[in-house]
């Protein structure tokens, strides 16, 4: 605790104040409103052995440390928005203190000694040796309206098994007669009823240290010791950082924010975490690169509020261009870096600019190509992204801007060759040309062979890799990287997959023809809609197969990455310089 006191100290925290509270004094604190969590904390995120650890340290003798807490003490006004702990109270008015560090302790044994756990219930196992009592974690389950397993329910019959509910040991006098109901129920001899009320003193008078900011202290102050001293065991991201500074800087809630983004773009669970997403889409927009560094500087918060609605047009507008590209979910997405580099170049796109914004999307659409099939992104991915940005941007603004991003020089990055295709893995394994493959794959529909339907972001999710040439025709182990390739892919349906099994092309398609009254022209064109060369696939050899689908795919990949659409007649129509 001193080690604490000094640190902070020497960051320029006064005044501060080192005091002890019992557990019973910290309980009574929130049951009466007057403990609260600052809006910006995060949400309870400890793991039944992290709970069981605390517990245990408070219940034997002697007992154990857990910590020191950090508190800001609340005056006339409050710096942040308030919210209760899990489980506790509403709030019905301004509390005494905000608790900066420690929510994860104190939420665990505030939720522990109330039992509100849906999926636990903790219990004091009774041995010979009162000193060193074993805490036990019983995972719940409702199924049918009843809660399992059914027998944690009897009081007779926990008894019976040595143990005793922690919710009983809770202080005050609602625990007291909490203790006393359960139990007369369990049919607890005299003795032991003694033991259990010694140890439920043992909790309440548990002493807790924390250490005070003043009520002076500035919101700007709190917030750098938050951000700095916060000793959870599970760390801070980026996203929390910002939420603290915007919380500081406008007095707005991130999370209420990103939740309205999910309602009003709900596409956006398709792409990763949103939180993310929308840093780095607003870092680029206040034309910085989204890194950590970025996120930590002090005006940040501020900066995200200014750019915040171009943020939520831009993501919604991008998901959308991703959908209209055949990228539908995250498993069909080469790299990261194209959804927020789409979504903060089209917050930059005029909604009304019809000749600016058929221009912007072939420009754009040259962007997330060749993001996805060149090696521009492999290292130092956020810089590189920011200063391509930064140039696409400028080109978007005006169609005169002299400097092309370094992502089109064809020098320095250029586009794999059919062989380089041939050679990509499997799609499954999150390999960047193997996903950018199997997306361009789907750009002429993706037709199901069985049941016809068209890929799309409804159904592609529940799709699977099936490989056209089956592992048990080309003889070969199934992780082989002989038949595991993304060119050796498609995406169907897991029906389908399952009635292909280990047929030959020429076989599975003649069966699948028959079974659906299907022509050779129908089957044909299903195939055709994945990019999958028909006569070569039924030709039966594996090897002149890879290639010609190589060079289809090559061809296409060329035209998505000169900006054109793959519906649009070769050449140069719709391209971008």
């Amino acid at each position: 605790m001193l080690n604490v006191t000094s640190r902070m100290a020497a960051r320029g925290v006064k005044n501060l104040e080192a005091r002890t509270k019992t557990i019973e004094g910290w309980l009574s604190m929130i049951n009466q409103g007057q403990l609260a969590l600052p809006r910006f904390q995060r949400h309870g995120a400890w793991k039944a052995d992290q709970i069981e650890g605390v517990l245990e340290n408070i219940v034997r003798v002697p007992s154990l440390p857990i910590g020191a807490l950090l508190t800001l003490e609340v005056g006339d006004e409050e710096l942040f928005h308030s919210r209760p702990i899990v489980g506790a109270p509403a709030l019905n008015g301004r509390p005494q203190m905000h608790l900066l560090d420690g929510q994860q302790r104190m939420t665990s044994i505030w939720r522990s000694l109330n039992d509100s756990y849906e999926d636990m219930s903790i219990f004091v196992e009774l041995g010979e040796d009162d000193k060193a009592p074993e805490i036990e974690i019983k995972k719940r389950w409702d199924r049918n309206a009843v809660r399992y397993p059914v027998w944690l329910e009897s009081p007779e019959q926990v008894f019976a098994a040595k143990l005793v509910p922690v919710h009983i040991l809770c202080p005050g006098s609602a625990g007291e007669q909490r203790m006393n109901d359960w139990c007369v129920k369990a049919g607890v001899e005299t003795a032991t009823v003694m033991r259990i009320a010694k140890l439920r003193a043992r909790v309440a008078s548990y002493p807790m240290p924390f250490l005070s900011l003043p009520v002076e202290t500035e919101q700007e102050t709190a917030l750098d010791v938050f951000i700095r001293m916060n000793t959870s065991a599970s760390p801070l991201k980026d996203f929390d950082i910002v939420v603290a500074q915007l919380e500081g800087a406008v007095g707005n809630s991130l999370h209420t924010m990103i939740e309205e983004l999910r309602q009003a773009v709900p596409a956006t669970k398709d792409f990763g975490r949103m939180e993310d997403l929308a840093l780095a889409v607003a870092a680029l927009l206040l034309g910085k690169p989204p890194l950590k560094k970025t996120y930590l500087e002090k005006d940040f918060g501020e900066g995200l509020a200014s750019v915040w609605p171009a943020v939520c047009e831009g993501i919604g507008r991008g998901i959308g261009f991703l959908r209209d590209e055949a990228i539908f979910v995250e498993k069909l997405l080469p790299t990261e870096v194209a959804v927020y580099l789409v979504s903060a170049l089209w917050a930059r796109v005029p909604q009304h600019g019809h000749d600016v914004e058929g221009r912007a999307r072939t420009l754009i659409r040259k962007a997330l190509w060749r993001a996805s099939f060149t090696d521009r992104y492999l290292k130092t991915a956020a810089t590189r992204a920011y200063s391509d940005y930064m140039k696409l941007a400028a080109m978007i603004a005006n169609r005169e801007a002299p400097d092309a991003p370094e992502l089109f020089d064809e020098l320095a990055n250029p586009l794999p060759s059919p062989e380089e295709l041939a050679r990509a893995g499997w799609p499954g394994r999150r390999d960047r040309l193997s996903r950018a493959i199997l997306s361009v794959s789907l750009h002429k529909g993706g037709y199901d062979f069985a049941d016809g339907a068209k890929a799309n972001a409804d159904n592609v999710g529940r799709r699977e890799y099936h490989h056209l040439f089956p592992v048990g025709v080309l003889g070969v182990e199934r992780d082989s990287l002989y038949a595991s390739r993304a060119l050796n892919c498609a995406l169907i349906t897991w029906r389908t997959n399952r009635k292909i099994a280990a047929k030959t092309p020429r076989d599975y398609l003649a069966a699948r023809a028959a079974d659906a009254l299907l022509g050779e022209a129908d089957v044909r064109s299903r195939l055709e809609s994945h990019m999958v060369p028909y006569d070569a696939l039924i030709a039966g050899d594996y090897d002149a197969f890879i290639a010609a689908r190589a060079a289809r795919v090559h061809d296409a990949m060329t035209r998505l990455c000169r900006g054109e659409t793959l519906s649009q007649s070769h050449g140069t129509l719709g391209a971008v310089a």
